[in-house]
């Protein structure tokens, strides 16, 4: 019993170690950690973000006044002010101011479509300056000055039997010269003395339009 006890242990010896020698050398390729995967494995490299590229701001447009050696350039297009949308005398008197600008608008950029959004068809002041407007903004020709520069817009703010108001408007018409084609100066005129315009308006539909525009006193 004894002699097959210790002949036994005896050949499972070379077992074991093969064994053993096994384990080592895969612990050794496996650079001594757990061939489980519970030692711990070297960090995977940062991977450093690319800084998104700033957009480039869109260049504003800068408004230029007409002078000598040119027509104006980027006018801006006049915008109604809240004031000028209430049927109130306030309201009428800020719609007048603001028809005063669209007429500076017109003769600087020659466009007379925000003009005649807001004014009838018989307007006596826009028949009045709409050739000169229009000449002296085509062909290579332009306008320097001439600005209308409102003193006062004051208003009864009482209808006639049409529903028709009437404001007066105060203002010096700022010296202005023609500038043709070639750069030199056609005609010109200094700054006015005190004129005054009426202007009658009707309300309809949340806002004012002007149904005629004339000069008081010629």
């Amino acid at each position: 019993m004894t002699s097959r006890t210790f002949t036994s242990s005896r050949l499972r010896t070379p077992a074991v170690a093969v064994l053993a020698a096994a384990v080592l050398a895969l612990t050794a390729c496996n650079g001594g950690g757990n061939p489980g995967g519970g030692g711990s494995t070297s960090a995977s490299p940062s991977v450093s973000a690319t800084p998104s590229a700033t957009p480039t701001p869109t260049p504003t447009a800068v408004y230029k006044p007409a002078d000598a050696k040119g027509k104006a350039q980027n006018v801006p297009v006049p915008v109604l002010p809240a004031a000028a949308k209430a049927k109130t005398k306030a309201g009428l008197e800020a719609f007048a101011k603001y028809w005063y600008t669209l007429m500076n608008y017109a003769y600087e950029s020659g466009d007379l479509k925000q003009v005649d959004d807001v004014t009838g068809s018989n307007c006596a002041s826009c028949k009045r300056v709409r050739p000169t407007i229009e000449a002296w903004n085509s062909g290579g020709q332009w306008i320097v000055g001439g600005r209308l520069a409102i003193v006062s817009a004051d208003s009864k703010f009482t209808a006639d039997a049409d529903g028709n108001y009437q404001a007066i408007i105060q203002y010096h018409r700022q010296a202005i010269s023609y500038h043709r084609a070639d750069g030199g100066i056609e005609q010109s005129s200094p700054k006015t003395s005190l004129q005054a315009d009426i202007l009658i308006a009707k309300y309809a539909d949340g806002m004012w339009s002007a149904s005629n525009v004339d000069r008081i006193g010629g």
